[in-house]
């Protein structure tokens, strides 16, 4: 099999959602090894997840790396977890191992929350890589480390309002999943909530862009 753009696509963002939503599957649900373990093991987990997609995506033809959550890659999390379902009965804690969701419902702050994390991750990327790194960016290979810490940084200090979905295909994807599987007591999947993690981090990505841009033009 050779390599390219679309298996480096797949393949980093199997690892992507395996590794950062089966770490929210380990803290949520019951008798998993690591239930309870807390937020920053979560936090942890994604920073992990997203280097290792990182560098799967490079490797198998995608040096990008784009890692937008595809629909059916979440499905590994389901299987990881099958048994586990049954014995959670908390549906709030089921919809969260997929998808993101607020810590206090408020439709303004929601949005504003996801507007400033994705502003974070965006302007930070743009300085760990483009015109603004003032070293031309990072010497080979230590990239995806930095945007590691990066999403980890903002998942401990940013994510505890909303989530930190940060990306308009995370929360999306994970949670049509949510909606097609035949999770055990699964309840609703809060459809009503689902467009903020997709308008919030559009507007915050388009702020940093434009932002970052006239920055570097100057």
């Amino acid at each position: 099999m050779s390599v390219s753009p679309f298996l480096g696509e797949l393949l980093g963002t199997m690892f992507l959602v395996l590794l950062g939503d089966g770490v929210v599957a380990g803290v949520l649900l019951n008798k998993s090894k690591a239930q309870n373990a807390g937020w920053i093991v979560i936090t942890t987990g994604w920073a992990f997840a997203v280097m290792v997609g990182v560098f799967v995506a490079s490797a198998t033809g995608s040096p990008g790396a784009e890692l937008n959550p595809a629909v059916t890659i979440a499905v590994l999390v389901w299987l990881m977890y099958l048994p586990h379902w049954a014995e959670t009965q908390d549906k709030g804690l089921k919809l969260a191992v997929f998808s993101t969701g607020p810590a206090i419902r408020n439709t303004t702050t929601n949005l504003i929350s996801e507007i400033i994390g994705t502003f974070a991750l965006l302007f930070g990327i743009f300085s760990i890589f483009g015109k603004l790194s003032p070293g031309g960016g990072p010497v080979g290979g230590v990239g995806p480390f930095l945007v590691a810490g990066l999403v980890w940084g903002i998942g401990l200090s940013l994510g505890g309002p909303t989530g930190y979905a940060i990306n308009p295909a995370r929360d999306l994807g994970p949670r049509i999943a949510h909606f097609l599987l035949p999770i055990a007591g699964k309840g609703d999947s809060d459809w009503g909530y689902s467009w903020i993690p997709v308008v919030g981090p559009i507007i915050g990505g388009v702020i940093a862009a434009v932002l970052a841009i006239s920055i570097a033009g100057m």
